[in-house]
């Protein structure tokens, strides 16, 4: 797994993190500004592992919030799933050597690149986040649209446009998350199958290969 550090971000639920860029990043519903080597980055929605290569060095990043990055990037999270663009080709060059600049001369990077966030960063969607604790709670998709009070095709574009991809996949992802979290606090698969939403261990195993690359008990021992 990646090894970083983090704090919680005076952005609501964002996440200020440091990290050497080594190891797999499991999808997890977020989108991530980065700051590695005088270069700004996005990380866009995973929909499965990224794996990291290359040689280990120094990665700063602000975790955004499920669903509350493309309204500080001005562009739609789909266009920017499973892939990992230079910031210069979102926003205007110019723009993005000041704030590089900035970000370089600053005594902690971590805390530079999130006073640029919330200097633009607009306020959370309620709906997206009601989608997200819906969606976590196991809900099926058709009981969150419901709560929300929006229509299939219309949870589907917003979802698109916010998280990178149609709320079934968020939920599978946020499924996994929550197996994850019980996987490693010791449950057994099967019980944890079955307590995060699967509909058995296999399931459950078919899932995390599809998503994290690597069978369950694998991923664990990562």
């Amino acid at each position: 797994m990646v090894r970083v550090q983090g704090r919680p971000s005076t952005l609501s639920g964002a996440v200020v993190w440091t990290g050497d860029g080594s190891g797999r990043v499991l999808p997890d519903g977020c989108m991530d500004l980065l700051w590695n080597e005088g270069r700004l980055l996005v990380a866009g929605p995973d929909t499965r592992a990224y794996v990291a290569g290359g040689a280990p060095s120094t990665w700063v990043g602000l975790r955004f919030a499920p669903g509350s990055a493309p309204a500080f990037l001005g562009v739609p999270a789909h266009e920017l799933r499973d892939l990992r663009a230079e910031l210069a080709d979102l926003w205007p060059a110019s723009e993005v050597r000041r704030l590089r600049s900035r970000i370089a001369r600053a005594a902690d990077p971590a805390t530079a690149l999130e006073e640029i966030v919330l200097e633009r960063a607009a306020p959370p969607d309620p709906l997206l986040g009601a989608l997200v604790t819906s969606l976590d709670a196991g809900r099926s998709v058709a009981v969150a649209a419901d709560e929300l009070g929006l229509g299939a095709r219309q949870l589907h574009r917003r979802s698109l446009v916010a998280f990178g991809y149609g709320p079934k996949t968020l939920a599978r992802i946020l499924r996994l998350r929550r197996a994850l979290v019980l996987a490693r606090g010791g449950v057994p698969f099967a019980e944890t199958a079955v307590r995060s939403g699967f509909a058995d261990q296999a399931h459950l195993a078919r899932d995390v290969k599809e998503l994290a690359g690597v069978p369950l008990g694998r991923l664990l021992d990562g």
